[in-house]
């Protein structure tokens, strides 16, 4: 496996550029922003895992904590061959961002292991999720810091994580992840959190657009959790989902994609991708999938894939009215500036996928009191934050004649930026 740095390197030099940007319109003190640009710690550790062959593998993992000014740090743990500390970094960042914006007790962190999961066995990854976890068992903790899933981890990863933990301190943890199964203290709700949250936003940018969600157009790039979750929920709303994508290519129907036979057979497959789902057309050049449904005409489009997939090599071939940042950083910040040009409206990843941290903190708060809530709760609570949120930034965007955007990180930074002033520096 080789990385390409650059792309790491790129992805957090756009965070502080926008950080700088937002700190200019909020006339924040320098020196609170170089605070704010810089992780509060990182953490780089080697992780040995006996393979199958027999033969032992070093792999190498990061968490890293940006800022816990406003309450313990929270993040998702990936797994992906492509995984840098820059990388890790800048997503811790948007994690604090992330958690003020919908105003919830937390501050942004983030961890990730250079590997390939899709080339390992189950055995394997229970090997390295549980020797990470004791690496970095410094750093993480109820009270301190609260790993999540990510990509190409899952509740599963979260149960070996929450017991390795566990095992060292004598007693059950259920509180030091969150993603967990139900059964180990996990929340009802939690696996569609983010799609679900991702339909909300969705529905009040369409109403805001004077647009309804039912009979809408999506095109989602991404079928795994995030994008396979948000277009079930999205399709049972009313919308009409035309195009999906993932590493092996898309489907495209202008009639709409049968989306729960779709989620079945990729359940049933033994590669998990989309290739093989007979009925709608199918591009199996994964770039050539994407640069078309980029290009496609729709009221909504959903990047819930990687970072930069949106830059200013493709933004001009945006047609969707709405774009709906399902993944972290999707968009670059030139492509940015075409798309407000073009006049599309988009609704940030800080605000459109916090559906998933929501109800992480949900189960948090349920571990910490050992009392746990009906599926339905969960969705209402998530719909009132989330909706309260959208509406927060809008009228942000209204007042300070920004786009959602600036909108979603001037609100979000100034929070962060409130919490630091009153806490001081120590000593």
């Amino acid at each position: 496996m080789t990385r390409d740095y650059r792309k790491g390197m790129q992805f957090l030099a756009d965070a502080r550029e926008r950080l700088d940007m937002v700190a200019k319109k909020l006339k924040l003190d320098s020196g609170l922003v170089d605070k704010l640009k810089f992780p509060k710690r990182a953490l780089i550790v080697s992780v040995p895992v006996k393979m199958d062959n027999g033969r032992l593998k070093v792999f190498t993992g990061y968490r890293v904590q940006h800022n816990l000014d406003r309450g313990p740090g929270k993040g998702g743990i990936r797994y992906h061959p492509e995984v840098t500390l820059e990388e890790v970094t800048t997503l811790a960042m948007l994690m604090t961002w992330k958690c003020a914006v919908v105003n919830i007790p937390f501050g942004g962190a983030k961890g990730g292991i250079y590997c390939n999961p899709r080339e390992m066995s189950l055995k394997e990854l229970e090997g390295l999720t549980r020797r990470f976890t004791y690496e970095i068992m410094m750093m993480i903790g109820p009270e301190k810091d609260i790993p999540a899933p990510d990509v190409y981890t899952n509740p599963q990863t979260m149960s070996w994580m929450m017991d390795t933990y566990s095992m060292h301190q004598g007693f059950s943890v259920p509180g030091v992840v969150t993603g967990k199964p139900v059964d180990l203290g996990g929340s009802k709700g939690r696996l569609d959190a983010t799609g679900r949250g991702v339909m909300f936003a969705t529905r009040e940018g369409l109403k805001h657009l004077g647009l309804s969600l039912k009979g809408a157009t999506v095109a989602i790039q991404g079928f795994g959790n995030v994008g396979s979750a948000s277009a079930r929920l999205l399709r049972e709303a009313g919308a009409k989902i035309i195009a999906v994508s993932d590493i092996s290519g898309g489907l495209f129907d202008p009639e709409g994609i049968d989306i729960p036979s779709l989620i079945a057979y990729i359940k049933k497959s033994k590669d998990k991708l989309l290739k093989g789902f007979k009925g709608p057309k199918f591009v199996s050049n994964p770039k050539r999938a994407n640069e078309k449904l980029f290009s496609l005409k729709v009221d909504v489009l959903i990047p819930a894939a990687l970072e930069n997939q949106i830059t200013s090599e493709n933004a001009h071939r945006i047609r969707a009215r709405m774009i709906t940042e399902a993944a972290n950083g999707p968009i670059t910040p030139r492509a940015d500036k075409i798309l407000a040009k073009k006049k599309v409206f988009v609704i940030p990843d800080i605000l459109a996928n916090a559906g998933g941290v929501v109800v992480s903190y949900f189960e948090w708060v349920q571990d910490t009191q050992a009392l746990f809530w009906k599926e339905k709760e969960v969705n209402t609570k998530l719909e009132e934050i989330m909706t309260e949120a959208f509406y927060d930034v809008l009228r942000t965007s209204k007042k300070h004649r920004v786009d959602m955007r600036m909108a979603a990180y001037m609100l979000a930074v100034s929070r962060v930026a409130e919490a630091t002033r009153l806490r001081g520096i120590y000593p």
